[in-house]
């Protein structure tokens, strides 16, 4: 069966062939790389099946996911086009990217060089640049919303707004007491916004507001806020504690906005009922790291392809991927890369290369399946196996066993046939 690889390195993809996956399987071949000095953030847009990814050299490249090199062991996918480092075009390491929510013509970059770019999908050229003058760790743009307004976690101690319609940042929203590592917008309140910072903190806002703040979590309470209506009607809001003791550097929404769920570096995920802002208390055990500064986002399985009721999360380890089931904690999966071993579980001194770091997760809309990215310049293709793949690769064990046998029988009878001839032979010693 074939395996992807993209190549960041050929010449441009000239034709599209489609092709299906049928296990999770991943390039061993060290030479082939989507980005050499390592692929640092990835995004899938929704509408036409193309991916964005960004470097930690500065570059960002546009690939289409149906145009593919066919050979008989893997299938190779090559950059439809290029952003390369140029007087226009980010100075250092591009540190997020997402698609227009609406549509895939345009898509946004963020990088250690103090800029947010956006770039048409079409000309890979910028349309717009906003210098917000420190590091921008990520951003958001609303999914549903019309404002067209980004959030930008940066190192400045406060969440940044900026409007795309105006060109300008609009405002601040000041509260965390250092810098702002991850912000995501809700799924389904336009207007509210969640942000976690280098403080431990994660905070709920709602722009509208003047004093914007709806509060912040914290992982002592397991009850919430519950007012008086038990979801939170003219409760008194909470100003003090913590999510984590340590830095908050991911902040994702379900789909359904009825949790969040963070990560930070006390290597702890967890799932907050946005309601009422109780901590759910999963508990997903020892095997969790988190230890770089960069945004660190798990990928949470859309909702339409488990059962009622159920949720899982992706979770992106120093050197695998672990999948679990986001409220009761188990460990479901656990995908590994070609020639990598295990992450040692937290306490134990052996730690990993970052070169096998995975840096980003990202789903493919309509699909089961999806993709990473890791520093060591891969992209990676998911997809579960099915019970006809294990069938299939039943078959053609079998059928490579038989082969073997068959081989081994025919130099059986050679080999007795040449004794044979040699035992009808009279032999003299002299």
């Amino acid at each position: 069966m074939p395996e992807i690889e993209f190549d960041g390195h050929g010449s441009l993809s000239p034709t599209t062939e489609s092709y299906r996956q049928y296990e999770y399987r991943r390039s061993t071949k060290d030479q082939i790389c989507a980005h050499r000095a390592g692929v640092n953030c990835i995004a899938v847009d929704r509408f036409e099946g193309r991916l964005i990814s960004g470097g930690a050299e500065s570059s960002v490249k546009l690939w289409d996911l149906a145009i593919v090199t066919n050979t008989q062991h893997q299938l190779t996918n090559r950059p439809t086009a290029v952003v390369k480092k140029s007087a226009t075009s980010h100075q250092y390491g591009v540190t997020h990217l997402c698609f227009y929510p609406f549509d895939s013509l345009a898509f946004i970059s963020s990088s250690y060089d103090h800029k947010l770019k956006v770039y048409s999908t079409e000309t890979m050229n910028a349309s717009a640049t906003f210098d917000l003058e420190s590091v921008i760790y990520s951003h958001s743009l609303s999914p549903i919303a019309s404002h067209l307004l980004v959030a930008c976690a940066t190192q400045h101690a406060a969440v940044r707004l900026v409007d795309l319609r105006s060109g300008s940042s609009t405002h601040s929203l000041a509260g965390h007491q250092r810098a702002v590592l991850s912000v995501a917008w809700s799924p389904h309140e336009e207007y509210i916004l969640a942000s976690g910072g280098s403080d431990g903190t994660t905070r709920l806002w709602d722009i509208r507001r003047s004093s914007s703040s709806l509060g912040v979590l914290d992982f002592e309470d397991s009850v919430g806020v519950v007012g008086e209506d038990g979801l939170g009607k003219n409760a008194r809001h909470r100003n003090h504690g913590k999510a984590h003791t340590d830095a908050v550097n991911g902040v994702v929404w379900t789909d359904d906005g009825q949790y969040l769920v963070t990560a930070s570096h006390d290597e702890r995920v967890r799932v907050w009922n946005t309601s009422t802002g109780a901590n759910a208390l999963s508990h997903f055990g020892p095997t969790i790291q988190n230890t770089h500064l960069s945004t660190l986002l798990p990928l949470l399985v859309p909702s339409n392809i488990l059962k009622p009721g159920k949720q899982a999360m992706f979770y992106p380890n120093q050197n695998e991927i672990l999948m679990f089931d986001l409220f009761d904690g188990t460990l479901l999966k656990r995908l590994r890369f070609p020639g990598v071993a295990a992450a040692p579980i937290r306490g134990n001194t052996t730690q990993g290369s970052p070169r096998n770091r995975t840096t980003s997760l990202a789903w493919k809309a309509g699909e089961v399946g999806f993709y990473s990215a890791h520093s060591d310049g891969a992209i990676r293709a998911w997809v579960p196996v099915t019970p006809e793949d294990i069938e299939a690769d039943k078959d053609m064990a079998q059928e490579a066993h038989g082969d073997e046998d068959e081989s081994r029988k025919r130099k059986r009878d050679a080999l007795e046939e040449v004794f044979r001839d040699l035992t009808r032979q009279k032999i003299t010693f002299t």
